[in-house]
């Protein structure tokens, strides 16, 4: 589905902050990039979702070159692509399940998201949804009285409730307690082996990279330092991320 050959991106001032990121990823995996702060993992995740260009290199998604596609293309692209923000931004005096009906930018036209206006039949679509990630009892609930947790969970069912391949998860549990953290964390792995959702997800913590992804990327000052299956990694593998 993606194939990234020597992706980088270079500031204007000159500063490389991403530089020959390699990788092949098939439909439905689930990919953590790890390393430290200021490692390139949040760049790597705008770059993929075109929030940021990238300076160097190719960005193949299903068979397109993404770098050649124009400006209708590349539209078009984003609405197969939805982005998690570590602190999720949704319509705080709306309901979980407008949150997911409205949807986000990039993937519903302009007037369904300021004016609200859904079709009858896209409501048992958004219920199942939020049923799948185990808000369907909070489908009610104005997103400002969601816990962190929830919030999340909204955010997951508004991308792929508009049709996500791609979901790209910036950080996704940070600021929450362990439990819910493993909750976010299956509830992602779910999705791709269930609707094969491709996600990649840049995590902080290792652990809950090593228990829950298929594949494992490690970046380190910008430079891809570590490729290897989703299992506990050794000694010397987890000091190349210092």
């Amino acid at each position: 589905m993606i194939t990234i050959k020597g992706l980088s991106r270079k500031l204007p001032q000159g500063k490389t902050i991403l530089e020959d990121i390699h990788g092949r990823l098939e439909a439905g995996t689930f990919l953590a990039v790890v390393g430290p702060s200021g490692s390139g993992k949040s760049t790597l995740l705008r770059c993929l979702g075109l929030r940021d260009p990238w300076t160097g290199g190719e960005y193949w998604f299903e068979g397109q070159n993404v770098g050649q596609l124009g400006a209708l293309g590349k539209f078009r692209l984003r609405r197969q692509i939805a982005y998690l923000e570590q602190k999720p931004v949704l319509y705080e005096k709306k309901t979980a399940l407008k949150n997911v009906l409205i949807g986000a930018v990039g993937q519903v036209s302009a007037i369904r998201r300021f004016t609200g206006m859904v079709r009858n039949d896209d409501y048992m679509g958004a219920m199942d949804t939020l049923e799948a990630v185990g808000l369907i009892d909070r489908a009610h609930q104005q997103a400002e009285k969601l816990s962190g947790g929830e919030r999340q969970r909204v955010a997951i069912a508004r991308g792929i409730a508009h049709g996500a391949k791609l979901l790209l998860a910036d950080e996704p549990v940070s600021g929450l307690d362990p439990h819910s953290s493993e909750e976010i964390m299956a509830l992602l792995r779910k999705l791709c082996k269930e609707k094969g959702t491709t996600v990649i997800a840049a995590l902080h913590r290792l652990e809950l990279a090593e228990k829950f992804a298929d594949e494992i990327w490690g970046l380190s000052g910008g430079k891809q330092v570590l490729e290897a299956r989703g299992r506990r990694l050794t000694a010397a593998e987890k000091a190349k991320l210092s």
